[in-house]
């Protein structure tokens, strides 16, 4: 079946377009090139899938009683129950199916290609929302209520274009996603805050994850941790990592990092006789400049002047 569609293909892997995904999953072609709601009932199978492949538009979806697993990135998820997932275009997925299992599953899927946004803020703010880079395994979990309005929205914009086009269509159609973004940024937070005991877990593997990397020795060798260092360290993407520290504490990741090291300078700074130039080397600085410029922007007052004080 693969053969007979026109998809690129590069180091054995497909990318596919809207079109193709439903020519695959035998769904009516879409009504518009750019954007698309398809319906799963639980037939539609996957395996006609490449077993490696991107899609070139951003696919929002809820769905559950899936069977098997997919990977999305570097993670594999089990579908064990209803969630709404989020994918970027260009982003690697691959099925890893066994007899009888179809990720496919129940719910219902939204379909936009970028080129849809165009000429709108949408263009340029979608890629605000984070979620786009989770992990599938950091999925949305919704209540009832919320998958409720989610699929209203999504069916509001399906009957905007199965409906005949007209020059005001578009405009309506961007703003039911707008709505649906804005509404699942809502959730995630309340996701962030509902899910206390793994977050508070999250919170004391990152406070140890950071008191080891800013010991004297690591930091000479090692250098700054990166958000990516630490976002991997604890095997969570770190976009991820960095909203749900926001949504607790007010903090971003790069923000934990910065507040641990000012932290250190300070320790640093009034219990040695090490010069502030050194002290910059020793935390992991290449220029003592930018600690310098750094150290004042968070704590107000120059590394100089903090040494000062104690005298």
């Amino acid at each position: 079946m693969l053969q007979q569609i026109d998809m690129k293909k590069e180091n054995d892997i497909v990318t596919l377009s809207i079109k193709d995904e439903h020519h695959l999953l035998g769904i009516a072609r879409p009504r518009h090139p750019m954007i698309s709601v398809m319906h799963f009932d639980g037939t539609n199978s996957q395996d006609v899938f490449p077993e490696r492949f991107f899609f070139d538009f951003y696919s929002i979806s809820i769905k559950k009683n899936v069977t098997g697993k997919i990977r999305y990135g570097q993670k594999h998820f089990d579908f064990d129950s209803g969630i709404m997932t989020f994918m970027a275009p260009n982003q690697l997925i691959a099925r890893s199916l066994e007899a009888g299992e179809n990720p496919a599953g129940e719910g219902i899927c939204l379909n936009i290609h970028p080129d849809f946004f165009l000429g709108y803020t949408l263009a340029k703010t979608i890629k605000d929302y984070g979620f786009f880079s989770y992990e599938i395994n950091e999925a949305l979990h919704l209540s009832e209520v919320e998958e409720a309005a989610v699929r209203n929205i999504m069916r509001n914009i399906e009957a905007e274009y199965e409906n005949n086009i007209d020059r005001f269509s578009q405009n309506v159609m961007i703003a039911h996603i707008e709505l649906l973004l804005q509404y699942s940024d809502r959730f995630y937070n309340r996701q962030f805050i509902t899910r206390k005991p793994a977050n508070n877990e999250m919170l004391a593997r990152l406070e140890t994850l950071l008191a080891e990397c800013f010991k004297d020795e690591n930091l000479q060798n090692r250098g700054l941790p990166t958000v990516q260092y630490i976002s991997d360290s604890l095997n969570i993407s770190a976009n991820y990592l960095s909203d749900m520290l926001r949504s607790i504490t007010g903090q971003t990741t790069q923000q934990h990092i910065h507040a641990k090291l000012i932290e250190k300078a300070k320790e640093l700074l009034s219990t040695t006789h090490l010069s502030v130039a050194e002290i910059a080397y020793q935390l992991g600085f290449e220029y003592p400049q930018s600690f310098n410029k750094l150290f004042k922007k968070k704590a107000n007052i120059s590394p100089l002047e903090f040494r000062q004080s104690f005298n």
